[in-house]
């Protein structure tokens, strides 16, 4: 009896109009600024050298939802982000042309710490995210690798990320969201892949490689990848969601 009692207690709490009049759900999108940092930035004479990704900044599209209960949020984005880079191979000589575009899906907790009764909130988050990476590369006039337009390798990443951002409520049923994130694309995941390309330098730039190659310092001139690399980036997003 005891037993059936507090089920029928749990089922009139989470059934009651008092409880729903505090679960809140809001959706919307937005645009964002993506500025690559440490190994995901440098120059392409980095990129060149295997040490570097070379990237700068892009661009970012997508979709955000936000569950509220009690006070507590949960949100999840699905969003598109371009960087890339262009410039040298080695100083005064070779043109490189590296691009990347990234699918993720991010998942986590949002902490509200607005004021009672303001039109101006602010939050805090974390997040897990799986990143999803393609892209091209393009040699002309550079030693080691033929001229020429090579697609990369698609390839899958687990992140994590952390940040903030900013609520404005100035229009009725519409808040609009600054945010600011710092994400770790492949805190999880990293390989180095090789292939029987032709010349073999090719593999250092055809696929995300964000692992040691195995066979560095076997050959300097084809194996050049010597430590894993990180791939990070700070993220700026404006976002408009709509309560629903």
């Amino acid at each position: 009896m005891r037993n059936a009692a507090v089920f029928f207690a749990l089922l009139a709490f989470l059934f009651s109009p008092n409880l729903y009049s505090q679960i809140s759900l809001q959706i919307g999108g937005g645009l964002g600024y993506v500025s690559p940092i440490g190994d995901y930035g440098g120059s392409t004479v980095d990129f060149y050298n295997g040490t570097k990704y070379g990237m700068s900044s892009g661009f970012n599209y997508h979709a955000k939802a936000r569950v509220g209960l009690l006070g507590f949020n949960l949100f999840g984005i699905i969003e598109y982000s371009t960087v890339s880079g262009e410039g040298e191979s080695e100083p005064g000589q070779g043109e490189v042309e590296n691009s990347h575009s990234i699918f993720s899906i991010k998942a986590g907790p949002e902490f509200n710490i607005s004021p009672p009764l303001s039109p101006v909130g602010f939050y805090v988050d974390g997040f897990i995210s799986v990143n999803t990476f393609s892209g091209t590369v393009k040699f002309q006039g550079v030693a080691q690798v033929p001229s020429g337009e090579y697609d990369l390798e698609s390839a899958t990443r687990f992140g994590v990320g952390a940040g903030g951002g900013v609520l404005l409520d100035l229009i009725p049923i519409v808040t609009f969201d600054f945010g600011i994130h710092y994400n770790l694309y492949n805190i999880f995941g990293q390989t180095y892949t090789g292939t029987t390309t032709n010349p073999k330098r090719l593999d250092a730039y055809t696929s995300l490689n964000d692992d040691k190659d195995p066979l560095f310092g076997t050959d300097e001139d084809i194996y050049i990848i010597e430590n894993t690399r990180a791939i990070n980036a700070w993220q700026f997003t404006l976002t408009a969601m709509i309560g629903i």
